[in-house]
């Protein structure tokens, strides 16, 4: 039996949450996986409910499970409350609380979206990125503070906590292409420094792996200029947090990119995207993000490859035969709702 808390959260999470769900039906029926589902209040809407983003009931909850598929959290509505309070808040404490180090964004070109990217027709044929990002130190949970006139966010990082989320890398790595970019400012950070020095630590134990290091202002402009070069990215927090979305362009979409956040004996699967509060409740998000965190969710807790693969399968043939959402519509698409595009995937899983 696979526990999965589900926490729906605020805007589309809802609506992305409940398509997903289709799917993950739809893969314990073919694949006989045991799932039990239970729902939980997190974000703005358990602010409103409760008082407070992360309910010690929804903390009870996720401890209990074996992972936890979360929609989206935050919203205009909850910008002005204090910062412990906030929507974000939670979700960093939820990361923090569960040990989850490291979270994990593939980033895939689809050729039948190639009129949602950028760059001309051909020029992304092939690309397939995993970005590694390390997920609980940093400026977003160093020391902060603030006076009259001035604020300050202090990173810092230890060797342990480089090393276990570089290792990670170094490891998927030696399965793919062989070659690893390790994403610093060591020209500039102290942090940076530690960070390339176990880098290369790390890359005696995987001698066949490439280790190739970029400044990350330039590896942001190389996934612009040269993005066929990336195979597998490490890098720290914020680092991590801008490139990987950046990157999402890649895939046409933010609702096109997964992640999976691991680490803990409970790990955390949500779409990369947000909430979108101006297309909630208008069956308009798309899906596809969730319901390929979903295959990731099969892959790392339930260890079933073949289910997961199934699922990224059929996402590529509803795409392939022309059906899009709205943020990947274009000439020729045959456009349709958040749950319309799940029933699609679904119904192609075997």
């Amino acid at each position: 039996m696979v526990k999965v808390a589900v926490l729906p959260g605020d805007g589309i999470g809802p609506e992305i949450i409940e398509s997903s769900m289709l799917v993950v039906n739809k893969v314990k029926e073919v694949f006989e996986i045991d799932f039990s589902f239970q729902k939980g209040l997190f974000g703005g809407s358990a602010y409103d409910a409760t008082g407070t983003p992360f309910p010690t009931d929804t903390k009870k909850l996720v401890e209990e499970s074996d992972a936890v598929l979360l929609g989206a959290v935050g919203g205009p509505k909850w910008d002005n409350l204090e910062r412990g309070l906030r929507p974000e808040s939670a979700l960093l404490e939820l990361r923090k609380r569960l040990g989850l180090y490291c979270n994990l964004r593939p980033v895939k070109y689809y050729n039948a979206l190639e009129n949602k990217v950028v760059w001309k027709p051909g020029y992304l044929e092939g690309v397939d990125v995993v970005v590694f990002r390390e997920l609980t130190g940093g400026a977003y949970f160093g020391t902060k503070g603030r006076t009259e006139q001035e604020a300050y966010d202090t990173i810092s990082y230890s060797r342990e906590e480089v090393y276990r989320l570089a290792e990670r890398g170094f490891e998927l790595a030696q399965k793919r292409k062989k070659i690893l970019h390790s994403i610093d400012k060591a020209n500039v950070l102290e942090t940076s420094r530690l960070w390339r020095e176990v880098v290369n630590e790390i890359n005696q134990k995987y001698p066949e792996v490439k280790v190739e290091h970029l400044y990350v202002d330039n590896a942001a402009l190389q996934l612009v200029i040269n993005p066929r070069q990336f195979d597998v990215i490490v890098t720290e927090n914020m680092f991590g947090d801008i490139l990987s979305d950046q990157a999402a362009s890649i895939a046409g979409s933010l609702g096109m990119l997964p992640s999976a956040s691991l680490g803990g004996k409970v790990n955390l699967y949500e779409p990369a995207h947000g909430s979108a509060p101006d297309i909630a409740g208008q069956n308009k998000a798309n899906p596809i993000a969730t319901i390929l965190s979903v295959a990731l969710m099969l892959r790392f807790t339930c260890q079933h490859e073949e289910a997961a693969q199934a699922v990224e399968v059929a996402v590529d043939q509803v795409l392939a035969q022309g059906y899009a959402t709205i943020d990947i519509a274009g000439p020729g698409k045959k456009v349709v709702g958040t749950k319309e595009m799940a029933e699609l995937i679904a119904n192609i899983i075997k």
